[in-house]
């Protein structure tokens, strides 16, 4: 199908064709510069007036590509986006367009937010050093399992890279209990024999609840036959603010979003 240049607008047809580029991947999906919280929110009344006709509001409208997650066709850094905006494309057909240096700044620090207004945009470092800090200084493997490794006390995180957005993780990461799913919330059943069984909810309905006990045994029960039912609202994930460094967050956050499941 042919696009229109006239209806797509000059922002959007700049994301269409820019995830088709053979761009040198010099990054990983890298936010290499820092955007403030006024930088995102300018980006966001970018995008929603010239580029969500084709990408749509939530940036999944084009086969293989979701901006919010940053899923792209290419990896690419920012400075390779804004060169990209800047000169265009002639040989794939990608006119240059005429918008200032702080107005692409501020489409890429939406996208690199995760289409998230309230927060900043997240830096992503390298895949492979977040690895290691996922296993040694984080901690990470201790509860989560990942590829059918690890423990299941806490949630499996192998396709998390492709349900989270980079600001999702980094607010998971930082502050646990403020991106805490609510089916993932502990609780702790007592049943009418005086038994107490901890854990983590699976699923719920009217009449049954399905946890994982803190053996890591999957269980359900008739909650006719539990005295009581207490569901957490704090996370027992620790924080890793003071205990990782800003880069090694940043390391952890881009192995976290190269987890896209099994293939």
């Amino acid at each position: 199908m042919t696009l229109k240049w006239e209806r797509i607008g000059a922002a959007g047809a700049i994301l269409v064709f820019l995830l088709a580029l053979a761009l040198p991947a010099r990054a990983q999906n890298a936010a290499d510069h820092q955007y403030s919280s006024a930088d995102v929110e300018a980006g966001s009344r970018l995008y929603a007036t010239q580029c969500s006709l084709c990408h749509g509001p939530n940036g999944e409208l084009v086969n293989g590509v979701d901006l919010r997650l940053g899923r792209f066709r290419r990896a690419v850094s920012d400075d390779d986006l804004a060169k990209v905006i800047q000169t265009g494309v002639p040989a794939a057909g990608m006119p240059p367009f005429n918008l200032s240096p702080p107005e692409i700044g501020t489409l890429v620090a939406f996208i690199r937010a995760g289409f998230d207004v309230s927060g900043t945009a997240v830096k992503i470092g390298n895949p492979g050093r977040g690895q290691t800090v996922f296993a040694g200084k984080g901690a990470c493997a201790t509860c989560h399992r990942v590829n059918g490794v690890g423990p299941r006390s806490a949630p499996d995180l192998s396709d998390i890279g492709a349900v989270r957005s980079p600001a999702a993780l980094q607010r998971s990461l930082l502050n646990p209990t403020s991106a805490m799913w609510p089916i993932n919330r502990p609780v702790t059943l007592i049943t009418r024999d005086g038994q107490t069984i901890r854990g983590r909810r699976l699923n719920e309905d009217t009449f049954t609840v399905q946890i994982i006990d803190d053996q890591e045994r999957l269980r359900s029960f008739d909650k006719a036959g539990l005295r009581e039912l207490q569901v957490a609202t704090t996370s027992t994930m620790p924080s890793v603010q003071g205990k990782l460094s800003a880069d090694e967050v940043a390391d952890l956050i881009g192995y976290l979003l190269s987890l896209k499941g099994l293939p």
